[in-house]
């Protein structure tokens, strides 16, 4: 084998072992219940005051990626109508959830989480 081809194949072992722990490291699934009676901090959505004037309301869903420190790391839209998911993604961006555990480890966790707008 020649030394490029070593090379080759020692990058190619070091990139699908790093994949595998990657694979391995768990995330949890929550339930909105679950989520919520973890969040140490919630700061509601501003309602967006575009939507108030037309007078739009309506749900919001989220997939909420939390990190293993409790913060908010990703937030997902699912459905709800444009003039009010940014407000929610903002909103959630700012929660704050005591870490979740598994095996006595902090771990990712993620939930779908539903805000309202209603007038």
């Amino acid at each position: 084998m020649s030394s490029s081809s070593k090379l080759t194949f020692a990058m190619l072992t070091l990139w699908l072992g790093t994949m595998a722990l990657h694979a391995q490291e768990a995330v949890l699934r929550l339930t909105q219940e679950e989520a919520l009676k973890a969040a140490v901090a919630k700061p509601q959505p501003d309602y967006p005051p575009i939507a108030r004037q037309l007078k739009l309301q309506g749900r919001v869903e989220l997939e909420v990626s939390i990190g293993l420190s409790g913060s908010v790391d990703g937030a997902k839209i699912l459905t709800g109508n444009p003039a009010l998911t940014g407000a929610a993604v903002n909103a959630v961006k700012r929660w704050r959830f005591e870490p979740f555990l598994a095996d006595g480890k902090a771990v990712r966790a993620v939930a779908i989480l539903v805000f309202t707008f209603k007038l």
